[in-house]
């Protein structure tokens, strides 16, 4: 048995130490807001964060998490909105129709979420860099910026 947290849950799984986190989540967990796109960590589709890091779900042993707290996107909010509700970066992806398709977002999130607790304030730059490994097949890159860009403003309670 192997013992973390998932979105504030304590969970408990039987599965070979080698098994994937992703499946975990999405087959044993039932969360399966996190997607499969590459299973070689090269798209970001699989992101969470594992103690507060952006993470490939896809390449993490689930042996490797235990006693780690994971946040999925179905978590995120929890983790950033004491009131409930959608997480700023979310809440932006919507103002600014970030998604095209939409299968890579939760990931797009994820990672952006791992960016602005590292760098609350980013620039253009800092946003190409810290979103480089996060690939959109839609090419919607323009508008996931103004969506960091969004929610950089409202976590700067307008300004930024």
């Amino acid at each position: 048995m192997i013992s973390f947290s998932v979105n504030n849950v304590d969970v408990q799984v039987d599965a070979p130490g080698n098994t994937p986190l992703l499946w975990i989540l999405r087959d044993q967990l039932g969360l399966t807001g996190t997607k499969f796109g590459c299973g070689v960590a090269q798209c970001g589709a699989c992101t969470v964060h594992v103690d507060g890091q952006a993470r490939r779900s896809c390449v993490t042993p689930v042996a490797s998490v235990g006693g780690s707290a994971i946040t999925t996107i179905e978590g995120l909010a929890a983790t950033a909105d004491a009131g409930g509700g959608l997480h700023s970066l979310q809440k932006a992806w919507i103002a600014a129709q970030a998604p095209q398709c939409g299968y890579c977002q939760s990931g797009q999130i994820m990672q952006a979420a791992a960016l602005l607790s590292e760098n609350p304030d980013p620039s253009d730059e800092d946003i190409t860099q810290g979103m480089a490994a996060n690939l959109c097949r839609c090419m919607a890159y323009l508008r996931i910026r103004k969506a960091i860009k969004l929610a950089v403003k409202a976590q700067n309670g307008g300004r930024g």
